[in-house]
């Protein structure tokens, strides 16, 4: 919906509105924990509900204005861009790569914490290194919308894809407490800008009237990536006694989303030769 309320800083707008679940993930871990160890997790779920429910509601009622309709040609309107692809194709691809990325972006969203835990450091230290996590997606995300807006959707994903998978692969040799923490801040640094891309890559090469539908489509690939990541590791762990296969798994999943992303961003520029 912000896509459709911007043109010239679409990318920082989209970029904005997605650090909300970002920023969330910073707050909530060092609430839940005391919490809980002092009324139980009922009632913390019971504490969250009224929480979301006060907060947005209210907010959903306020955005209950229609986007501005643009006319093609405006000052400051952006034109479709071309791509050596059906839309039909382009769509199958973005949802591959959003499942890629987001099982391998799972591995450490979902099992600091239990790593963490395994390797004696306590669960502690874990709910801090996700809220570093989520602290240094906000800056990631913010960042990635200011890039999007000069080089374009595609290549700000490939990007963050590529840094994504370096800092999965720290994960495997420094597994000291110091170094968790570094290596937590700068996979934060490196993954939070990938998912909002997919929302700028259909207003890039997709009509604004099919946005809706083509971006909820790419949204459920990553939340559905995330959900069977997250089982994946801990399939892997209780199979393997190690979370060092589950990070070369996400790695896998991962070097799928480049190969995706290389794709596409090699029909990109096929395109725009053909047409220049």
């Amino acid at each position: 919906d912000i896509s459709h309320w911007f043109n010239r800083r679409r990318g920082v707008a989209v970029a904005a509105a997605a650090s909300g679940s970002y920023l969330a993930g910073t707050v909530w871990p060092a609430i839940i924990p005391p919490l809980m160890r002092a009324e139980g997790w009922r009632f913390t779920y019971l504490a969250i509900g009224i929480a979301c429910l006060a907060t947005m509601v209210p907010l959903v009622l306020m955005l209950r204005r229609r986007a501005p309709v643009v006319v093609a040609g405006s000052p400051g309107t952006r034109l479709v861009q071309p791509i050596a692809l059906s839309p039909a194709a382009l769509q199958m691809l973005l949802v591959i790569a959003g499942l890629g990325c987001c099982v391998a972006m799972s591995m450490p969203q979902v099992h600091i914490v239990a790593y963490c835990l395994d390797l004696g450091y306590g669960v502690a230290h874990g709910a801090d290194m996700l809220s570093i996590m989520m602290a240094a997606g906000v800056v990631s995300r913010l960042a990635s919308g200011f890039v999007a807006d000069r080089i374009g959707g595609v290549r700000t994903l490939l990007i963050g894809s590529v840094l994504q998978c370096l800092s999965l692969f720290f994960y495997i040799p420094f597994d000291g407490l110091a170094s968790l923490y570094i290596v937590s801040l700068v996979f934060g640094l490196s993954q939070g800008g990938i998912v909002p891309c997919y929302a700028i890559i259909v207003r890039e090469y997709m009509p604004a009237k099919e946005a809706g539908q083509r971006v909820g489509i790419v949204i459920m690939a990553t939340i559905f990536g995330m959900a069977i990541g997250g089982w994946m590791s801990g399939w892997i762990y209780d199979l393997t006694g190690s979370y060092s296969a589950a990070f070369l798994n996400g790695i896998a999943w991962n070097l799928l989303n480049i190969l995706v992303m290389l794709l596409v961003f090699w029909k990109a520029r096929r395109s725009v030769i053909v047409v220049a």
